[in-house]
């Protein structure tokens, strides 16, 4: 998904959930608005909060990518379906300007 496109959907009211796999060090210099934090291993030993729902639309990011992709691929192990990565991820979003939380 690209970063204009995310932003309008979270600007519709039925927002997808955001999931940031990076460390929560990265995560407090700067992330998006209503992103959750979860790293790849904090997924794994389910220690984060997800949607109980296994449809519900998931924008996972890192940094540039790599990270991301694991998430993704863990979601999916986890039955999660409509699992997507966010296009450029965290650094594509800055470049386009999109608001950012320190």
């Amino acid at each position: 998904m690209e970063p204009r496109l995310l932003a309008e959907k979270m600007a519709s009211g039925q927002p997808p959930t955001v999931i940031d796999v990076r460390t929560g060090f990265e995560f407090k210099a700067g992330h998006i608005p209503g992103a959750i934090n979860a790293p790849v291993w904090k997924i794994l030993l389910r220690l984060v909060s997800l949607p109980q729902d296994k449809n519900a639309e998931l924008v996972v990011l890192c940094e540039l990518g790599p990270r991301a992709m694991m998430g993704k691929a863990l979601l999916g192990f986890l039955g999660f379906r409509k699992v997507t990565l966010l296009a450029g991820h965290m650094a594509a979003w800055r470049r386009s300007g999109l608001p950012v939380v320190h």
